[in-house]
């Protein structure tokens, strides 16, 4: 079954290539279209979810995860028209240049192929991961979860539908509908028809595709993500920053789950961020030296410091200087997002050029970081390694370039 679908992807994508934008934008705001015309079709299937995630004991941090609305169909819908509005990168000709010999010499933005992604939850996952790659003329295998195959199954099935009215082949998009793990190592192995590889989800989902696939991988990562406070930091500012990075939602890869304070402040910051942190039961798990600052605090365990939690809980390290800050943040992160509360501009800019991380803020919240934030309209996920792309992922980053040569009879000698 698999094979088929690999099969099916690979020779619809020759025909996505050479779609013209104009055509692409047409079929992006019919499906934004649809998805708002089915969108109680869409709910129905998501309780179907929410319901067996529930009965199962799915932690809520991930129940919301999962969870669709009219809002976030919505937003999902807005994503597409966004997108539809974009400028194509598709043809794109750069760094033409003239060779001595007369060659002219340039490269050119073309589609990465067929792309392949496997995600947990996150159902707006796969309208936003159709919406990148048919408008960078990319053929899409999505594989989902188990805890989301109601909601994707409908959503892939109004995409279709859409594809079907526009007179555009409807294997662009694609869903594996088998969702054990046994699919999962097969469809890592669908090389001859997958040109590169997708993962999104939690660090063990992670960890299997970058180890097992001979599909090439981009990985997007975890996000153990900090803030540092520093001695001169705005304290009502990092308050709201904090409650906002930790609290917003809860349940996602840009949330805060570590924060870093400089000894200075930290008992005027943690008596204010307790209080403000008590409407959501933020469980604060903190070293010594913060733990005599507050009362409701708990003793944190080294395995703290490197935690994704995706729940109600922040960890809390004190430090006595920024180059402490960058050191235990270097250390301890995922690559992800990191953030600094200062006054200070030189320290701003230290932390800037010295944290490694694919996004790195000073005095906002980590949760920006995302492809609607960026103006992308939506992201295929976000990238944590440093090769072809890194940070959110969004048209550019399912293109790649080839070569194109002009020349009138030259021969090498």
């Amino acid at each position: 079954m698999l094979t088929a679908i690999g099969k099916k992807a690979k020779e619809t994508e020759p025909k996505l290539r050479i779609l013209p934008t104009a055509k692409k934008n047409e079929v992006l705001l019919q499906a934004a279209q649809a998805l708002e015309a089915h969108k109680e079709e869409i709910l129905r299937a998501n309780e179907a979810d929410i319901r067996r995630a529930r009965s199962n004991g799915m932690p809520e941090g991930m129940v919301d995860r999962l969870l669709l609305n009219d809002a976030r169909i919505g937003a999902m819908a807005q994503g597409l028209r966004q997108i539809a509005g974009l400028d194509d990168p598709i043809g794109e000709v750069t760094e033409m240049k003239k060779r001595p010999n007369g060659l002219m010499i340039g490269k050119k933005r073309v589609p990465l192929g067929v792309v392949g992604i496997i995600y947990e939850s996150r159902p707006n996952v796969t309208a936003d991961a159709f919406a990148l790659c048919f408008k960078t003329g990319n053929a899409v295998i999505l594989k989902g979860g188990s805890d989301a195959i109601h909601s994707n199954t409908a959503i892939v099935k109004i995409l279709r539908n859409a594809l079907c009215e526009a007179d555009v082949p409807a294997d662009a998009l694609q869903l594996i509908q088998v969702t054990d793990r046994e699919a999962t190592a097969q469809f890592m192995r669908l090389k001859p028809y997958v040109d590169v590889l997708i993962p999104r989800g939690g660090a063990g989902l992670i960890r299997t595709v970058v180890e097992n696939s001979t599909i090439p991988v981009i990985e997007t990562g975890t996000g153990n993500c900090h803030i540092y406070v520093d001695e001169s930091a705005d304290i009502a500012m990092a308050v709201e920053i904090i409650h906002n990075a930790k609290t917003q939602r809860i349940g996602v890869c840009n949330a805060c789950e570590s924060l870093v304070v400089h000894e200075a402040i930290e008992r005027e910051l943690l008596g204010a961020l307790e209080k403000r942190l008590k409407e959501h039961q933020v469980e604060l798990r903190c070293d010594d030296q913060a733990l005599s600052c507050i009362e409701g605090g708990v003793r944190a365990k080294e395995e703290d410091w490197g935690r994704e939690y995706l729940d109600y809980i922040l960890s809390v390290r004190t430090v006595a200087s920024l180059d402490e800050a960058i050191a235990h943040i270097n250390q301890y992160n995922t690559g992800h997002s990191e953030a600094i509360i200062t006054s200070d501009y030189n320290h701003a800019m230290r932390f800037l050029d010295e944290v490694d991380a694919a996004a790195v803020y000073v005095n906002a919240s980590t949760r920006f970081t995302d492809g609607f934030e960026f103006g992308f309209g939506a992201e295929i996920g976000i990238s944590t390694q440093k090769l072809h792309a890194r940070g959110p992922m969004g048209l550019l980053a399912l293109t790649t370039t080839k070569y194109i040569i002009f020349g009138n009879g030259q021969i090498r000698p």
